[in-house]
């Protein structure tokens, strides 16, 4: 059994892009692990082809019949994966050299945690990420935004397989954040404090393209934070009546929905005073 399972889901990626990708995770350092590679796109053979130009024995190259979307395949790929770690990786992003090494490292010396990432460097314009490095400090960011990168997460399997966990497709295009926002009740994290993934940034990337889709998607995740996690708010409450609230906020500046957390249920209003719903808590 490889000690990690590399899971890369591509969908029409550049050619330029998908090489320079695959060979940043065969150019590791970290040599244990078998290469699970999942194309999305039934007709397109010239992703097939540049993959199986590769001959290395670690790759393992599988073609969806019908388009299975992000969320699909990327549990295809954990489903097929055999490893004790998962390492993600996005298709057109480039893990530097010893990125597998430094994650193994880390989850192998500290059994409590499940899930590490890294900052990254975003490219073609430059500029890097500070995530805050400690669990309890990144858990208490999660409410507000996805601190943790996911083309540079390495993940425990056992934690996905015990507990049932995987990518939800009613929250994409932020699965990746809903994801991690699930993990936070099972295990600790860990933000590696070095840049080990370039992170393409482009207009045309799915996060650019599906922008309106992305910030309602991550509104309904930190929903989805705020009723299972409400002791993690404990740093941006104040009082209204007695009541603890907080807002969810857009891009983490514009206030968007308002959250009053009453003894049994919490109430969610939209921009502060338009009653969306109420969730009864146990």
């Amino acid at each position: 059994m490889p000690k990690i399972s590399v899971c890369l889901a591509v969908y029409k990626t550049k050619p330029e892009y998908l090489k320079e990708c695959i060979e940043s995770i065969l150019n590791q350092t970290y040599s244990d692990f078998e290469f699970l590679i999942v194309d999305d796109c039934p007709e397109d053979k010239e992703c097939e082809k540049i993959i199986q130009s590769y001959k290395d024995e670690r790759i393992k190259y599988y073609r969806n019949e019908k388009n299975l979307g992000i969320s699909g395949t990327r549990n295809r790929l954990l489903d097929l994966a055999t490893g004790e770690y998962i390492a993600v990786m996005d298709h057109d992003d480039i893990s530097l050299p010893k990125r597998f090494e430094k994650e193994v490292a880390y989850l192998d010396s500290h059994p409590e945690c499940g899930v590490v990432s890294a900052n990254i460097e975003r490219f073609p314009k430059k500029s890097v990420s500070h995530h805050p490095e400690m669990n309890l400090d990144i858990k208490r960011e999660l409410m507000h935004s996805n601190i943790i990168a996911h083309t540079a997460m390495m993940i425990r399997k056992s934690i996905l397989d015990k507990d049932n966990i995987r990518y939800e497709e009613d929250f994409s295009p932020a699965e990746d954040y809903q994801l991690v926002l699930r993990l936070i009740q099972y295990t600790m994290f860990y933000n590696i404090q070095e840049i080990l993934v370039k992170y393409r940034f482009l207009e045309n990337n799915t996060t650019n393209k599906q922008w309106d889709k992305m910030c309602n998607a991550d509104a309904l995740c930190r929903c989805f934070a705020s009723k299972e996690y409400p002791y993690l708010f404990s740093n941006h409450q104040d009082s209204i009546k007695g009541h603890p609230k907080y807002w969810v906020r857009l891009f983490d500046i514009i206030p968007f929905i308002k959250v009053i957390m009453k003894r049994n249920k919490s109430k969610y209003l939209l921009f502060g005073f338009i009653p969306l719903f109420s969730i009864r808590r146990r």
